[in-house]
């Protein structure tokens, strides 16, 4: 009998695990709906506002280029994972923390690293390494525009007083709820605009193009970042939604083959105790 009392509990303890896993599930569900509609709501203005400024950088002489991009040597370069507070998302923080390896030890094996991390999780990775300069964790407590804005301020203020040569930032873009794309973006100097722009346009400017490519710049940059925090937050709920299901799905499957094989266990042992009431009568009666 203590054979099917620990069975007894391996069930229960399945059980438990089942129901935690499933409301998990379900919360991470109801802040994904959330999450994706900010995100879809955003990526057209992001676009939109990034081909109006490349679009207008097109129109403007070389030596009118703002000092966010400035290509200077490259000496020191600071990434910028982006991850979650929180585990149980599957590969999610895992990809984000090894794509940053990988650029660490590849990419950038000749130049000095450092990291700036949104997440804990992206914090308890690299702190190890002594090259964390900031930890940003907190932003997911309350993220709006204005907090991240003060983030990508902050990168802003380091890349154009010089120290750092790159800035580049990681982080999961959100495709669906099952599926993730690990995205690295060169976040400062400002990415070169490829081919010609479109400036046949009959457009009026007002004030002058350098003056509105000037406070575009800030903004684009601010917008780029809160972008890659709104993809990275949809993400995560995606991943984990993903993951409590398969979770949920797994610890169903084990519940069933231990009833299963509490079942077989009862039964073998209802079995021999009738077997053991009939040699004993069997005993009595010669």
């Amino acid at each position: 009998m203590a054979n099917l009392k620990e069975i007894r509990n391996r069930i229960s303890s399945v059980s438990s695990t089942m129901q935690i896993t499933s409301a998990m599930k379900m919360v991470s569900a109801a802040k994904l709906k959330k999450a994706q509609d900010a995100i879809t709501a955003m990526r057209p203005y992001s676009d939109k506002l990034t081909e109006l400024l490349q679009s207008l950088s097109a129109t403007l002489d070389a030596d009118s280029g703002s000092a966010y991009s400035n290509q200077r040597e490259l000496k020191k370069v600071l990434l910028v994972p982006i991850t979650s507070n929180r585990g149980l998302a599957g590969a999610f923080n895992s990809n984000i923390i090894k794509e940053a390896n990988k650029l660490t030890k590849e990419t950038y094996a000749n130049q000095e690293v450092s990291y700036l991390a949104i997440g804990k999780k992206a914090n308890d990775a690299f702190k190890k390494t002594n090259r964390v300069i900031a930890n940003k964790s907190q932003v997911f407590d309350d993220l709006t525009f204005e907090n991240v804005a003060e983030i990508a301020q902050l990168l802003m203020d380091k890349f154009v007083a010089g120290e750092f040569d790159k800035i580049v930032i990681v982080y999961n873009h959100f495709r669906n709820a099952a599926t993730q794309i690990i995205m690295t973006e060169q976040f400062l100097p400002i990415v070169p605009v490829e081919g010609a722009a479109n400036t046949n346009a009959d457009y009026i400017f007002e004030p002058s193009k350098l003056e509105i490519v000037e406070e575009l710049i800030p903004k684009s940059l601010k917008t780029q970042l809160y972008k890659g925090v709104r993809d990275s937050f949809a993400s995560e709920h995606g991943a984990r939604m993903t993951a409590m299901h398969k979770a949920t799905d797994n610890a169903t499957e084990l519940r069933d083959q231990l009833k299963l094989t509490y079942n077989k266990a009862r039964q073998a042992a209802i079995t021999n105790e009738i077997l053991e009431i009939v040699g004993g009568a069997e005993a009595l009666s010669n």
